[in-house]
Order: structure tokens, then C-alpha cells, then sequence
């Protein structure tokens, strides 16, 4: 969530999002299952673990605590081959938007602002930030607690500090979790949560937990594990809110740039936007943009395609997630979910020179030939890549796995792959 969370945690917003695929429903799904780490015998862990029991009750760790937490501790080598193999995603924000607002996820989200309303309404009134907000943080983190993750926090923390490769960092982490069991906000046994530690609903790492979750239930526990999400949104929202939030501030609104507009583009860049009004951007039905204090202009895809004029909200969410792509995909869930309109500019081709209606229709006419991609919304993914090998095989050409043109005209049955 803040910067560190990022280092840490790179990429794993985007393995939630590869979840989202497949049939559109308007109910949110069942909670899936996790992948497991089971533990494994490690003798040089077990010496680290012993030591390590003097640093913690210098940090205030007392010896029951350490004793409960400890007590199953285990070495867990998926940890160390997730954490080694951890790739920044490289998805196009046109294929991130499409994951991130797909039409299940903006119908889930609905359902659960719906759902939980009265206590998203009132933790808006509490925090000053909107429930909408809230819901797409949500939404985006854990598939609305869905995807909380099942890997045991204190094994998970406790491997990769014991792994070195950035050991003070998990060290910390793995103090801060033995704080929140000594603080009774969790039982070790429920304290579970992703490979690197971050947990629950809003998927909090325990040094986050420990500076901005709050009891909004009033039980005596800060719970963002439970079924039951009041505490872990309203989290979020007080997270939100000691970043600097301003509500009634949009993150972003989508402009037209007019022509031959040269910039400036960046987030460093801040004007009013009487300033950007008169260099003639407006908004997409062509009116000038309300004033909502200083702001910047961005184009992740270039001056051509989508571009947004940016507020300090924007800069707020980056706490979450320094990531443009992702602010942009909570910002826009958000939109949606209150029932804004998709992004009008138009997204470059890809790579392979297809468009998005490009993608979807390939993907469409494959699942219509007997290779199942598991849903067409457009995003080049696992599936569709095996989908086209097999495609390519049935029709005696080389099975690269790879979207292009010809295959899609071969699929139309205009000419050969």
C-alpha cells in the first residue's frame, strides 16, 4: 500500500485481476480456492527462527505470544519460488482496464455496494471517502474477498525474512504481524493472507495493519479477515483519509485533448484547470471541467489514444499502489460502478496490430471452433495462447501460441494463417 508495499508485493494486484476472466455473472463469486504452500523440513530455518525469538522480545514480543505464534511455524519453498519468479506484469492499460472494469467485476461490485450499503454509507460519513472508492479498492485487491489468500502470515513472513534477499523488510513484517496477535486482533491460526503477508480483504501487509486498520465494528478486534468485511473496508477508508483524500474530488476525469496538443503530460506537471480549459481540453461531451483544484494531464498510451485530466486524489491512491495503471483501473471501477461510461478514446492496436473488438472476436471464434478460451474479453492470456497452438496445429501450421491478423482472418475464413 505504501511504497514499500509495492517493492514487496510487485505484481500481485495483477494476479488477482487474471482471476477475473470468464462468464459474466451478476452475483460476486464464491471465495476460490488458494494454492498451497505446504512446509517443508528446513534445519537451517529452524536455527534462524530460535534466534530470531531474542530480536522479537526486544521489540516487546512477549515469550506466550512468540510461544503461540511459533509454535507451527513452518519453512514454506513455494514462498521462495513465488517470491523468485515474481515478474513486473506487463499488460497493456487497455488490456489492464479490461481485466480491472470488466462487466463481472463492475456487476459484483453493484451487487456488494448494494449489498453493503448501510455500513459503506456509513463509513463514507465517518472518513469522507466514497463508498463507490471503498468498493473498487476492494473489488481490485481481493475480488470482494474472494481472493484473501490462505498462505499462513507468520510462515509466510518468517520464510522470507529467514531468505535474505530482503530480510530486514520481512522481518519487520513478521514483528508487526506477532504485534497484532499479541494485540488479540487474531488468532494465529486465521491469521492468513497472501504468499508476501499482505492480508485479508483490502490485503494489508502488517506494518500497513498496524498503522490504519480500525474496530469500525466495535467488537474490540480490527478483523479484515472475517466473511464480514466492515473492519477491512473501513481500513481502506481511514488509509485513504490520512493520505490526504478529498471528498467529491474525482481521481480523474476523461478529456479530449485538442488538436495538436503537445503537453505538458505527467502527473509533475500541475495547472487549474481554468489553465488546461484554455489551452482546450475538455471533457468528453465537449465542456469544460469543473474545478476540483490544480491538475495534471496524462496519456499512458500517448497523445492519440485515452487521456485523463488528473486531481489530487489520484496522487492518494498511489499509496495503494504506485502503480498508474492500477489507479486508473480503481478510479475507473469506481466510475462504473456509479454508473459512469467505459472509456471513450480510442486504445492503440496491440503489439500484433489487433484491437480490443480485434481480440474479442478472435477469441469468440475460437471458443466457436471447439478451443475454449474461457471467456472473450479480449485479453491475451494462458488460455487463448493455448487455444491458438491448438487452432494452429488442427490446421497443419506452426503453433506459436501467438494472436495475429492472418490467424484472425483464417478464423473469418478470408485466407490462410
Amino acid at each position: 500500500m505504501i511504497l514499500s508495499r509495492r517493492t514487496a508485493l510487485t505484481g500481485l494486484a495483477a494476479t488477482a485481476l487474471s482471476a477475473c476472466t470468464g462468464n459474466i455473472t451478476s452475483t460476486p463469486s464464491p471465495r476460490r480456492t488458494e494454492p498451497a504452500f505446504p512446509p517443508a523440513p528446513n534445519p537451517g530455518f529452524d536455527t534462524w527462527v530460535a534466534s530470531f525469538r531474542g530480536r522479537a522480545q526486544a521489540q516487546g514480543i512477549s515469550e506466550a505470544t512468540l510461544s503461540r505464534a511459533l509454535r507451527n511455524v513452518g519453512f514454506l519453498p513455494g514462498v521462495i519460488e513465488r517470491d523468485r519468479n515474481q515478474t513486473e506484469f506487463k499488460r497493456s492499460l487497455q488490456d489492464y482496464i479490461a481485466i480491472a472494469a470488466s462487466d463481472e467485476r463492475i456487476a459484483d461490485g453493484k451487487s456488494m455496494l448494494a449489498k453493503h450499503g448501510s455500513v459503506l454509507s456509513q463509513i463514507e460519513a465517518q472518513y469522507g471517502v466514497e463508498a463507490r472508492v471503498v468498493t473498487a479498492i476492494w473489488g481490485l485487491e481481493s475480488r470482494y474477498g474472494a481472493r484473501r489468500g490462505s498462505v499462513p502470515v507468520i510462515s509466510a513472513t518468517a520464510t522470507l525474512a529467514y531468505d535474505g534477499r530482503r530480510g530486514d523488510f520481512f522481518e519487520k513484517q513478521l514483528i508487526s504481524a506477532l504485534k497484532i496477535l499479541q494485540n488479540g486482533d487474531i488468532s494465529p491460526g486465521k491469521m492468513t493472507g497472501s504468499w508476501a503477508g499482505a492480508m485479508g480483504h483490502t490485503q494489508f501487509i502488517p506494518t500497513t495493519y498496524q498503522a490504519y486498520a480500525v474496530d469500525f465494528g466495535g467488537d474490540g478486534r480490527r478483523d479484515i479477515w472475517a466473511d464480514d468485511p466492515t473492519d477491512a473496508l473501513a481500513s481502506a477508508a481511514n488509509y485513504l483519509k490520512k493520505s490526504g483524500w478529498t471528498k467529491g474530488q474525482p481521481w480523474g476525469v476523461e478529456v479530449k485533448l485538442p488538436a495538436g496538443f503537445q503537453g505538458p503530460f505527467g502527473r509533475s506537471v500541475s495547472r487549474s484547470t481554468a489553465a488546461w480549459a484554455a489551452s482546450g481540453v475538455r471533457d468528453m461531451n465537449g465542456r469544460t471541467v469543473p474545478d476540483y483544484g490544480s491538475a495534471s494531464i496524462i496519456a499512458p498510451t500517448g497523445a492519440a489514444g485515452p487521456a485523463f485530466m488528473t486531481f489530487r486524489n489520484f496522487t492518494v491512491i498511489t499509496r495503494y499502489n504506485n502503480s498508474e495503471s492500477y489507479v486508473i483501473g480503481v478510479g475507473h471501477l469506481s466510475d462504473r460502478i456509479n454508473g459512469g461510461p467505459s472509456i471513450r478514446g480510442t486504445f492503440p492496436p496491440d503489439e500484433y496490430g489487433l484491437t480490443l473488438k480485434d481480440r474479442k472476436d478472435l477469441q469468440q471464434r475460437l471458443t466457436a471452433k471447439g478451443f475454449d478460451t474461457e471467456g472473450a474479453d479480449g485479453v491475451i492470456g494462458k488460455k487463448t495462447e493455448s487455444a491458438i497452438s491448438a487452432y494452429q496445429q488442427s490446421i497443419g501450421v506452426p503453433a506459436t501460441g501467438k494472436p495475429s491478423l492472418s490467424l484472425l482472418q483464417s478464423l473469418r475464413g478470408t485466407r490462410g494463417a
